[in-house]
């Protein structure tokens, strides 16, 4: 398998950071102001499609994993504990449902999508070429556990 391009690499680190395939390619490749969200939505579609992005995108994510020691095994284990602590009590059918939530999203079976921009619609602006590896990392592991705390809520 080739190298990626550093446009494909840089993509593939904004999306691990953001979850956004349209931001990531804001960030990666050069995007008019004027250029349609549905232009930015379909080549970001087709950069995630690349085998080499999205097998990139992957590495990256379980590194990420990797580096805080989180699986989907233990996640779903501790949803689990919080779900059945839920139900002992007689109005924990709301930290229970949260809890279920929890684990359909962890597993891919619920996946919320959110279309993020900047002020009046612009893109976002960050820069992914200066961050290291540990860098990502941390903060993949810091926004999935922000995804954690908001699916217990």
């Amino acid at each position: 398998m080739s190298e990626l391009t550093v446009k494909q690499e840089a993509f593939a680190l904004a999306y691990v950071e953001t979850g956004n395939a349209s931001e990531a390619y804001r960030r990666s490749y050069e995007v008019g102001a004027d250029t349609k969200p549905e232009s930015v939505w379909q080549a970001a579609s087709r950069v995630l499609a690349d085998v080499k992005v999205s097998s990139r995108v992957k590495e990256l994510q379980q590194e990420a994993r990797d580096l805080v020691m989180v699986s989907v095994g233990t996640l779903t284990q501790e949803l689990e504990e919080a779900r059945a602590h839920a139900m002992k009590d007689e109005k924990g059918a709301s930290a229970a449902v949260s809890a279920i939530m929890g684990k359909a999203k962890l597993h891919g079976m619920l996946v919320e999508k959110a279309e993020v921009t900047g002020k009046d619609g612009a893109p976002l602006t960050s820069t992914v070429d200066d961050l290291s590896k540990n860098d990502i990392a941390r903060r993949v592991a810091f926004l999935l556990a922000q995804g954690l705390n908001s699916a217990a809520k």
